[in-house]
């Protein structure tokens, strides 16, 4: 084992759920609104296997854009403040987002749960995929032969990684929610898997009535003033 690997294993372990509250604030809408729209689409249309057998052509097009978005955005303070947290921690990022903005942040551990923009897959082997940063056509194919579509997971798809994320988060010191609801799975499926004793900070606009009020530690700002103020808890300076 390396000298770095011991130092990461010999920190306290902490795990930042996020989800499209923190890229909002790059300028990325990531899911659905409260209209059930998608970027003013059905989010059926653009986000099932039903709307891709009735329009991959549509569905392409609508994830191109996506991609065309994640590449012009930046990431923000709060994706920068998460990554500077690994000075002190052992940080996994697990994100419902499909940017790749924690990881231009300098985020070095990110599971993305819903998969990733930034790559496409065989139609057939979601384990077939390539890196993408140009538009997808109809006719692209992977090497089995089948039509290339994004790598992402579509709602009645399976989630790959989420045993893992649970495992993840079950040994976390820290659990930091940032820009997912509470009441929204799988978010918070992984918040419950999360240890008793571990410390919980949920960062967004909005938050649920919290259950647990001396162990959840409730910061209702926005994801950048929120991470500003859970760095002066976790990481204040030193005198």
């Amino acid at each position: 084992m390396s000298d770095d690997h011991a130092l990461k294993d010999a920190l306290p372990a902490l795990v930042v759920l996020s989800g499209a509250g923190i890229s909002a604030e790059s300028g990325l809408r990531t899911f659905r609104d409260s209209g059930g729209l998608w970027e003013g689409h059905r989010v059926e249309d653009v986000a099932s296997p039903e709307g891709w057998r009735r329009d991959p052509a549509g569905v392409l097009d609508f994830y191109n854009q996506r991609r065309r978005d994640v590449l012009k955005a930046r990431p923000n303070a709060a994706h920068l403040g998460i990554a500077s947290l690994e000075r002190r921690y052992a940080v996994t990022v697990i994100t419902q987002n499909i940017d790749d903005l924690h990881e231009r942040a300098g985020s070095t551990r990110v599971l993305h749960l819903h998969g990733e923009i930034l790559r496409m897959r065989s139609s057939l082997d979601p384990g077939l995929t390539y890196p993408v940063t140009d538009d997808i056509r109809l006719g692209d194919r992977a090497e089995d032969g089948s039509q290339l579509r994004p790598s992402v997971v579509w709602f009645s798809e399976p989630v790959p990684l989420i045993s893992e994320a649970a495992s993840i988060t079950r040994a976390a010191d820290v659990v930091v929610v940032i820009g997912t609801s509470l009441l929204v799975y799988p978010a918070a499926g992984l918040l419950e898997a999360a240890d008793p004793r571990a410390r919980v900070y949920v960062i967004d606009k909005t938050i649920p009535l919290v259950r647990e009020p001396g162990r959840i530690h409730p910061i209702e700002m926005p994801a950048t003033a929120g991470v500003e103020k859970l760095l002066e808890w976790l990481m204040p300076v030193e005198d």
